[in-house]
């Protein structure tokens, strides 16, 4: 008795695909290719045709009859490593005779029953590429023959110097109005009636103009220009001044101001004494209160 794997049963997103795969299997296409095999082989199938394959022994035969010799050992024995050998052994086989590898199913996809779509595929495949090859296959497409073109030499070496389609066309171009490699290209408007650029002096419309342009109030590079208000009566400022953009030194004063690098001493009257009292009552300084320092 042959035993099989067995895979449990497929949920949720496996299940939908393993449906869409099966909705895609053609009962017409399996009664091709089981007349097919049937007469190639000289074997009968029975009623159930991919049962009937799933030892390998039927698809080792078949290769063997287009191509014969591409297996060589064909087990008959029904253990399921016998089994699954002959299906690698086939599928090695029909790649070695012109199959696509995107075409060929997986040894457990004919196994375990998973895929059964992809070894009907895979059977077409094959019909479709023993037809070209001048087997007599009533079913499936002939593929085309390759048609390989040699060209000389001197062809190719010809065809280095045409510019192709795909690269557009040198048709009518011009080199007219180029300037030298780095300068710059003046545009002007002959409508407006103006002469045409003689020299690299010129600034073009596409740089915008200068004219009514003045350097009057300009100071020298890195010096401050005053900005004043005319409608408040101001005065041109010089650099002494400070400017309202950089606020007003009115009211200030440096009164109480200490000695650059010095602590600035913070009086308070409830700690401190008089700070205008610095003498004791015997005129001498009293050292036994003095400010806070602020740091």
């Amino acid at each position: 008795m042959t035993t099989h794997f067995i895979r449990g049963p497929a949920y949720g997103l496996s299940a939908e695909v393993k449906n869409k795969l099966a909705q895609k299997y053609d009962p017409h296409k399996e009664a091709e290719l089981r007349e097919w095999i049937e007469s190639t082989t000289g074997r009968s199938l029975g009623n159930k045709f991919m049962d009937a394959l799933k030892d390998g022994v039927i698809l080792c035969e078949l290769i063997n009859k287009l191509q014969p010799g591409s297996v060589r050992k064909i087990n008959e024995s029904t253990q399921n490593w016998h089994q699954l050998e002959n299906i690698g052994n086939f599928t090695k086989a029909i790649t070695d005779y012109g199959v696509k590898q995107h075409d060929i199913f997986e040894a457990n996809e004919l196994f375990e029953n998973c895929n059964l779509t992809q070894v009907q595929s895979t059977l077409l495949a094959l019909a479709s590429v023993a037809k070209s090859k001048g087997a007599k296959v009533p079913f499936g497409v002939k593929y085309a023959d390759r048609q390989e073109r040699k060209f000389q030499p001197e062809k190719l070496r010809e065809g280095r110097n045409i510019i192709g389609l795909q690269m557009g066309t040198n048709k009518f171009a011009s080199q007219k109005g180029m300037t030298s490699y780095g300068t710059r290209r003046h545009l002007y408007d002959p409508k407006l009636g103006t002469d045409q650029p003689l020299d690299q002096a010129t600034i073009s419309l596409q740089m915008g103009t200068n004219k009514g342009a003045s350097q009057s109030g300009m100071t020298a590079p890195g010096t401050k220009r005053q900005i004043f208000e005319q409608k408040l009566g101001m005065e041109h400022c010089d650099t002494q001044t400070i400017s309202l953009q950089m606020g007003t030194n009115k009211g200030a004063s440096q009164q109480g101001m200490t000695v650059y690098g010095l602590p600035r001493q913070v009086y308070d009257s409830k700690y401190c004494l008089n700070p205008n009292s610095e003498e004791g009552e015997d005129g001498n300084y009293d050292h036994s209160h003095q400010y806070y320092n602020s740091e």
